[in-house]
């Protein structure tokens, strides 16, 4: 998906700052911080989906590479084979990516289904590799009604169990309808604002953790596990 109009009207340019970290005798990744952004509707005016091109357009000015999947298309997890182009086209973007977000609009008092078949096909393990372990990531949903957190509370227990790196703050836009324009673009609001917030935490985040993801990730319990024997636990065919 590619995004037209990427200009930040909202923004107060004096206040507006771009995250960076060089760790001390670190000389850091050359390559801008990699962000996957997924989103949980297929409606025509999906609101989660205009969250996440405004939060790419924000993550574009603070320096961050960005690739935005869309959804339309890809099958119920079990519901066709891996080498579906729309699952291929997930996973290998999955394991391009540094850091993720994850918006979602709460139905029912949860997720929508959407969003959780894409989490669903993300595999655990890709062979002897985890290709979500170590990565940052950020939660956020939209509202049709009052402002509640059901979703992104969710959104963090799949993070964690995708070993992933989810970041304190998250967004929960109330009464999404309202606060976008006639042109897509989302108005000037608190809302905003905390989504700015969001973004800038996770950029410094993917900053502080990208270079160090093997050591953090190192654990005993792998160290002293084969290639082999990973492979034949995680990719078990007979639950």
């Amino acid at each position: 998906m590619s995004l037209t109009d990427l200009s930040l009207p909202n923004i107060d340019q004096q206040q507006f700052q771009l995250p960076e970290f060089t760790a001390p005798g670190q000389a850091g990744a050359e390559h801008k911080p990699r962000i996957l952004l997924l989103y949980g509707s297929l409606r025509q005016r999906s609101f989660s989906r205009l969250v996440v091109e405004e939060s790419a357009r924000l993550l574009l000015a603070m320096g961050a590479d960005i690739k935005i999947f869309d959804p339309t298309g890809l099958p119920l997890p079990d519901g066709d084979d891996v080498e579906h182009p729309k699952v291929q086209e997930l996973r290998d973007l999955v394991s391009w990516s540094e850091g993720q977000v994850w918006c979602s609009p709460e139905r029912h008092g949860s997720m929508t289904g959407v969003m959780k078949a894409q989490i669903d096909w993300i595999p655990l393990s890709l062979g002897a590799v985890r290709p979500t372990q170590g990565k940052t990531l950020a939660v956020m949903q939209v509202c049709g009604g009052s402002q509640s957190f059901n979703a992104v509370n969710q959104l963090r227990i799949l993070g964690r169990w995708m070993r992933m790196i989810t970041i304190p703050n998250q967004s929960s836009v109330a009464k999404a309808f309202l606060e976008f324009d006639d042109n897509n673009r989302m108005k000037p609001s608190p809302y905003y604002n905390r989504i700015v917030d969001v973004l800038e935490e996770l950029m410094k985040f993917t900053l502080l953790t990208r270079e160090n993801n093997a050591y953090l990730t190192d654990r005993y319990s792998e160290r002293v596990e084969t290639a082999e024997q990973l492979i034949n636990r995680v990719n078990q065919t007979a639950l």
